[in-house]
Parts: structure tokens; sequence; C-alpha cells
């Protein structure tokens, strides 16, 4: 019969210092190891399905002598009942692992698919736009749900609300709430269907937004009347107006105009080469510029500390709403925006181009056509051609019998 170990002390183990394996007693083959280095660690020495194992229980003195003792004695009697103590507390240690996976909140999983998102956003507006959504709407109500517990009750507290009223806006926060819960899912976050699904989920439930979103278009200017407007605009002064005869004279977008930077600009070459982040699309962009276009910029001043080409009077981008007063103090009832429109108005009914290349003209990339093009040439040819005749016209004046309101603004 095995020589039993004398049940040491607490004291006496803590004057334990030789280097190696010491019964402490109390429980059959409960051992300090102690290292070279003086580390000291608590080993149980048992059999496991036959086979001797040696098992570690903590380090000393964080796991104190009895503590070490109650966990050997029951590691003891898992091994006689047939059980592995190592995978017994491993798989408590996953078990554990996983509830507090599972623990994640809404708003921890909503900022972390946001980063993991972020190489997908054109700009930073994008990048902001997605989380600010969340923060207003889905946050405060969810924000601290376990995201593993969020159900379709849910998704509807935070929908109902705002889907007759602001249904563009609501059909994004879905969207955005279906990315985040897929990512929780892929995550190993929870399990089960998406709540925030449309398709065969909340289209029951909601009615489809095309039945209940309200279109406004934006304001346009028809374009019979543009030329007697562009007329009236090359009289004002401002950085301001200078952008807003850009953007009609290329049919850009405001926001690829105010924040276009002269290493865009090829005025030899006679482009406009816009970068994909700037552009709805996502793709470059390039813009042929015509006569009137190329010598606006050569007018322009430059700031020397800035590298905008419309620069803001401290050298920052020009806002959307300095380009949105200029029509608002010419008194015209249109938008920006919406002189897009009235190009492509003009393109349908003073040109005999096909309609792809207006629309390549405006960036759109949405049919068969306009997709086979860009594989092409992206019909730059003829899209120079279109925009030299769209600026010939802005110039030609009024056609006779057109009226356009002007009104000095204070």
């Amino acid at each position: 019969m095995p020589k039993k170990a004398p049940e040491l002390s607490a004291l006496a183990v803590r004057r334990l210092e030789k280097p190696g394996l010491h019964s402490v007693g109390g429980v059959a083959g409960l051992l300090l190891r102690i290292s070279d280095t003086g580390a000291r660690y608590w080993v149980l020495r048992t059999t496991v399905a036959g086979k001797r194992r040696d098992i570690g229980i903590g380090p000393y003195p964080e796991i104190s002598l009895a503590r070490a003792r109650e966990n050997a004695a029951e590691m003891r009697e898992q091994a006689r009942s047939g059980i592995d103590p190592v995978a017994h507390r491993n798989a408590a240690r996953a078990a554990l692992r996983d509830a507090q996976a599972r623990a994640l909140t809404f708003e921890q999983a909503a900022r972390q698919c946001h980063k993991a998102k972020e190489t997908e956003f054109r700009n930073a507006k994008h990048r902001k736009d997605w989380i600010s959504s969340l923060e207003r709407y889905v946050i405060p109500r969810l924000g601290t749900i376990p995201v593993s517990e969020i159900e379709l009750p849910h998704v509807l507290q935070v929908l109902e609300p705002i889907w007759h009223e602001r249904t563009e806006t609501a059909t994004r926060v879905r969207q955005r709430m279906e990315a985040v819960l897929t990512w929780a899912t892929v995550s190993g976050y929870r399990q089960g269907e998406n709540p925030a699904r449309w398709t065969g989920n909340l289209e029951v439930a909601l009615p489809a937004p095309r039945k209940i979103r309200k279109v406004k278009h934006q304001r346009a200017l028809p374009w019979q009347e543009v030329p007697a407007f562009m007329e009236a605009l090359r009289q004002r002064e401002g950085m301001g107006a200078r952008a807003l005869e850009f953007a009609i004279l290329t049919a850009a977008r405001s926001g690829e105009v105010r924040y276009a930077v002269w290493n865009e600009i090829d005025l030899d070459g006679r482009v406009w080469t816009v970068p994909a982040d700037r552009i709805k699309a996502g793709r470059e962009h390039r813009v042929p510029l015509s006569d009137d276009a190329v010598n606006l910029l050569k007018g322009l001043p430059r700031m020397a500390e800035s590298p905008y080409v419309f620069p803001a009077p401290r050298g920052g981008a020009l806002s959307d709403m300095t380009v949105s007063a200029v029509t608002k103090r010419m008194g015209v009832d249109a938008v920006p925006h919406g002189f897009r429109s009235s190009f492509k108005d003009w393109a349908r009914n003073r040109t005999a181009f096909a309609d792809e290349v207006s629309e390549l003209a405006l960036a759109h990339v949405n049919s068969d056509a306009t997709r086979a093009a860009y594989a092409r040439d992206e019909l730059l040819p003829q899209r120079a051609r279109l925009m030299k005749q769209w600026a010939n016209f802005c110039r030609e004046g009024a056609p006779e019998g057109s009226v356009v309101s002007i009104r000095e603004g204070r």
C-alpha cells in the first residue's frame, strides 16, 4: 500500500522552496510544482480511463491550498465516475464563453458590424450615416438587449412608428438592422432566422414601401428656361454661383462638384475624373469638359492652402447650402440637383444622341446598355460632343417666349 503523504498546513506549503514536485496531502495525488524560476502551480496526479494523468489546477497562491484540495477532490470523484476532468472543465469553460458571447448587446453588435464594414463605404459621410441611423432609431429601443434575443416584435417596435411617415429612412434602418443581425449570426452571437429580413417575413407585417412612399422629385427648371437662367447666373459673383454653373455645364451632382480638387482636372486633356467614392454608382467617372467649362475653370482664383476647385472662404469644401442658396436668391423654383433633369429632358428633346449617352453623362449605370458602354470606352467621344452642344445651348439665350423669374436676394 503506498505511503500516505502527510497533510501540510498552509504555512508549511508557503515555506516550500525547492524546485520539483511536493506532495501536500489532504487529497491523494495533489502536488505543488515549483519551477526553477520559483513559479508555483497545483497539479493533480490521478488515473483517468486507465492512464495516469497530471492535471493542472492553477497557480499558487492565486488558488489557495484549501481551494486546491476542493478542486482536486472533485476531479478525483469525476475520474472515478468515468468522467474526464479536463474535458469536463473545458466544456464548462466553452459553455461560459458561449453564454458571455450571447450576452453581446445589439448596440455592441451594431458597432462591431459597422467597423467590419468600413471598407465598403464610399466616403466618410456614408460611413457616419450608416451608424447614425441606428443610433437615432434603434439603439435607444434595443441597444441593451442581447443580440441573441432580438425577435420580430423588437424589429416592429422600431419600424412601425416611422414606416408610414419616414418610409425611405425606415427602409434604410431595416436594411441596416438586417445587416447587424446577419453579422451577429455569422459571428456566432445568435442563431435562427433574421427577424429584420423583408422577403417572406416583414413583407407580411408591413406594407410595401413603394405602396406608401411619397416620392418627392427634385424641383427642376424646364429645359427651355435654362439659357436665360445661365445668363443671369453668369452675372452673379461668388464661389457658390461658379460651382453651380460648373455643375450645370457638366450635369454633375452638387457633391461631386463641391468636393472636386484640382488634381482631378486635366485642362489639357479636357477631362475631369471623379473618383469612385464620390460617384453614386461607385465607380470612377470621366467627365468631358466643354470650352465653357474649361474657361470657367481657368478663370477661377486658386487658394494655395486649399486643394478644392471651389473652396469655401476658409479653404474647405463648399457646403451644400451655399450652392442651394444661389437658386433661392435668384427666385427660381428649382434646386441644383434638378438641373440634371433639365439636361436629360433637353437631351431627349433637342438631340439625336442615343439615350445611353446622356445616361452615361449623368453617371447612371442602371441598364444593360449603359453597362455595356462602360465595358467599352464609356462613350467618351459621343459624350464630349453632347456636352459641347449642351454648353452651346446654355449660352444661346432664352428661346423666344420663355420667361425666367429672377430676383435679387438679400
